[in-house]
């Protein structure tokens, strides 16, 4: 399958061959602990190009915690949870 892909901050467009679209869930977030290990101690640029991290030291994403409010009419109101 043929997809768009943005390119040079979002001011072009490539056509790239992808076999499977799969950029979510569990079989990603795999293919993505594979290609860190892989990859090894590659510096990376970070916060706009104004610093560097080593990839293997990048944290790995933990989940988001639940709200304890919820907003309603149009933000004016909270509910607590």
């Amino acid at each position: 399958m043929e997809v768009k892909v943005r390119t040079g901050r979002g001011t072009g467009t490539i056509k790239v061959d992808v076999d499977d679209l799969k950029f979510s869930g569990l079989e990603f977030k795999l293919l993505q602990a594979e290609r860190k290990r892989q990859a090894g101690s590659v510096t990376v640029s970070t916060g706009r190009g104004t610093g560097t991290r080593n990839l293997k030291d990048t944290p790995e994403p933990s989940e988001k915690p639940k709200p304890k409010v919820i907003s309603r009419n149009r933000g004016t109101k909270t509910t607590k949870l």
